[in-house]
């Protein structure tokens, strides 16, 4: 059983090296720590390595996406639901892809496999709701829209985000097509 201000710690430090990351790829770990409010000790405690809390910030980050899942196929439609997520999961990208040289090759293929199975399952429960109200093709593929997709997160976002249109093209491969 974990203490409750063990607890708020990891979380503080979580947070706090989500946003030190995000402005600098280059940030330490004494710096993490300073802005979470922690000693080093305990960022230390709770991550042993730079990677480690790399990896930390990365799996929050990949569980948040995938928990917003339920909520967006509640309020929108699959499709509409579907590209407010995948916008959501590019820009987790592109930050991971901003961390890239802390981390290690083997961390890279762990983030992946981890990752892989959960962001697939959340792609199937959108697709499976648009092909059961008739919105998306019944031959939609959670894998191939994965790989597709692959290509927003290194799409060039300045000076204009590409990103959008690509995925506007995406979805409309997906929609059901009028019989002919």
């Amino acid at each position: 059983m974990v203490r409750s201000d063990a607890r708020e710690n990891r979380e503080r430090i979580l947070a706090a090296a989500r946003e030190a990351f995000a402005e600098d790829g280059g940030t330490s770990m004494n710096q993490v720590a300073q802005r979470a409010g922690v000693g080093p000790g305990t960022l230390y405690r709770n991550f042993p390595t730079r990677e480690a809390l790399v990896l930390a910030v990365y799996q929050d980050e990949v569980a948040r996406i995938i928990g917003t899942v339920p909520d967006l196929l509640a309020r929108m439609s699959p499709l509409e639901a579907l590209r407010h997520w995948t916008t959501d999961l590019v820009e987790a990208m592109r930050r991971k892809h901003g961390l890239g040289d802390a981390l290690s090759p083997s961390a890279h293929q762990a983030i992946s496999e981890q990752s892989y199975g959960p962001v697939v399952a959340a792609i199937t429960a959108f697709l499976d709701a648009g092909k059961k109200d008739g919105s998306i093709r019944t031959d939609a593929d959670p894998g191939d829209f994965l790989q597709l997709t692959g290509a927003l997160w290194r799409a060039a976002s300045s000076p204009e985000d590409r990103a959008p249109r690509m995925l506007a093209l995406i979805l409309d491969g997906l929609r059901t097509q009028p019989q002919r």
